[in-house]
């Protein structure tokens, strides 16, 4: 009995150790190839050639789609500074889902708007509408109110109001970068494969404003925001650049996302999911893979994207839950891609990588950490059992945290300050010592809850959008 106990141990703690080494191998080969795929896009990439290639005469117009949920805090300021944004033909519509504080309002009153009747280029479904306005002040600015339906219904509402072939969609708490949209629509220009094309997202938190725009790139202050900064920094510039060069992405994140308008509306718009940003790109894989269309979906890293994160445990464990139930629900309704060849790398390695490590992940990794705790106590920790779980779990976890922060400074130079550099750095060591694992719990209990669709939304600061520069 005791024989057979013991092997049952030693195989369950080497079945944990093989997780942790895969995924950290994993994590290191996604650092490289992200090095040589960022250094290869960017040595092209100037800001003459972009400017020239994307004001040409071959540019795709784009409607930018703002869904918006009792954003009173933020929706004049994020719509004020879109309509500064430096690209030649492109209209903002913002999309009111039956909010129930200001913010219809606050822009009846920022945009002096006035009753019209929108012809619609599309018929997706959606809620009932209660008004669409016009902007007196802004020809290209047209505001939609509508009957509550969640982010997906706003998003096909704003679909069928498009007037372009390009739409993108941009959370109502973000800042786009003057030039996102021309670093981010040259692909759509280059290469007429191109369906969809996402940019980087970066922490706000902590960074100075000054007229509409990122005046100096600081450290957030508090530690739950730097946490996130270095997520942020781990998961953009490496899973998604290495996932890019294989043609295998599966994520554009909500906050800052180009699609075409017509192959989102051959998958019949956005599907009401909890994670509808993901949900849509694997369906657009799917299609264009069961329907033999030639498709390319690109991640960019230079055009950038700020948005607020949670500055409370509570709303970031809410935040973290939704995530993974959306992860979930949209793996389970692509199964049929899973190891399935038709749909090629996705199939065969992007969707078995995200349900073994991202969905099934916090479940190993829990069991981890709780069988290290177990066998402490109980006088089964065996000593190489130990030292190779802190050595993969941990260790190797911290440096390919310094290693992705370095990395990624020493590309776009975003932090000028040696301070705030080393902060994130010690964040990105410490994230292991408690932080990590409270994320893990919280997507292990999503999987028992994952068919619940409550949206958890957090609550935002304002964004002050002023001549003198304001730290946020």
């Amino acid at each position: 009995m005791a024989a057979n106990l013991a092997h049952y141990l030693l195989v369950f703690q080497i079945v944990i150790l093989v997780f942790f080494f895969l995924i950290n191998a994993i994590y290191t080969a996604s650092l490289v190839i992200a090095f040589i795929g960022i250094r290869n896009r960017l040595a092209g990439a100037t800001r003459q050639h972009i400017k020239s290639l994307v004001s040409g005469i071959f540019y795709r117009p784009i409607t930018i789609i703002v869904p918006a949920f009792n954003e009173a805090e933020t929706i004049v300021t994020t719509v004020s500074l879109l309509l500064q944004l430096r690209y030649p033909e492109f209209e903002v519509v913002v999309v009111n889902d039956g909010s129930t504080d200001e913010t219809m309002a606050k822009l009846r009153e920022a945009f002096k708007l006035v009753a019209i009747q929108i012809p619609r280029s599309s018929q997706l479904p959606h809620q009932p509408l209660r008004g669409e306005y016009l902007s007196l002040q802004h020809e290209n600015l047209v505001i939609i109110d509508k009957e509550n339906g969640g982010k997906a219904d706003a998003l096909n509402t704003g679909i069928n109001a498009s007037r372009f072939p390009l739409f993108c969609s941009v959370d109502a708490d973000s800042i786009l970068e003057s030039d996102a949209l021309l670093r981010a629509a040259k692909l759509f220009v280059e290469d007429r494969k191109t369906i969809a094309t996402g940019g980087i997202v970066r922490v706000l938190n902590g960074c100075s404003v000054q007229n509409g725009q990122i005046a100096e790139v600081r450290a957030p202050r508090k530690a739950i925001e730097c946490f996130q900064a270095v997520e942020y920094c781990r998961g953009f510039l490496t899973g998604r650049t290495s996932w890019d060069s294989m043609q295998s992405l599966l994520i554009i994140s909500g906050a800052f996302g180009i699609f075409r308008k017509d192959l989102v509306l051959a998958i019949n718009g956005y599907r009401k999911a909890v994670g509808e940003d993901m949900d849509l790109v694997v369906r657009l894989h799917r299609h264009c893979r069961e329907q033999k269309i030639p498709y390319k979906i690109h991640f960019v890293p230079d055009p950038v994207c700020w948005t607020q994160v949670p500055d409370d445990y509570r709303s970031l464990l809410k935040q973290r839950n939704r995530w993974q139930r959306g992860l979930l629900e949209s793996l389970w309704f692509n199964k049929k891609m899973f190891l399935n060849p038709r749909y090629g790398s996705v199939g065969l390695f992007a969707i078995p990588y995200f349900l073994l490590f991202e969905a099934l992940g916090p479940a190993i990794e829990f069991l981890g950490y709780l069988s290290f705790i177990v066998f402490y106590f109980q006088g089964f920790l065996n000593r190489e059992f130990a030292m190779l779980f802190l050595l993969l779990a941990l260790l190797w976890g911290m440096w390919l945290n310094i290693g992705a922060i370095t990395l990624d400074n020493l590309i776009f130079r975003r932090y000028r300050s040696l301070g705030d550099l080393l902060k994130l750095c010690f964040f990105g060591l410490l994230e292991f010592a408690g932080y990590r694992q409270l994320i893990v719990v919280e997507r292990l209990l999503a999987l028992f809850t994952f068919r619940n669709r409550a949206w958890n939304k957090m609550a935002r600061q304002e964004i002050r959008n002023e001549k003198t520069k304001r730290t946020f």
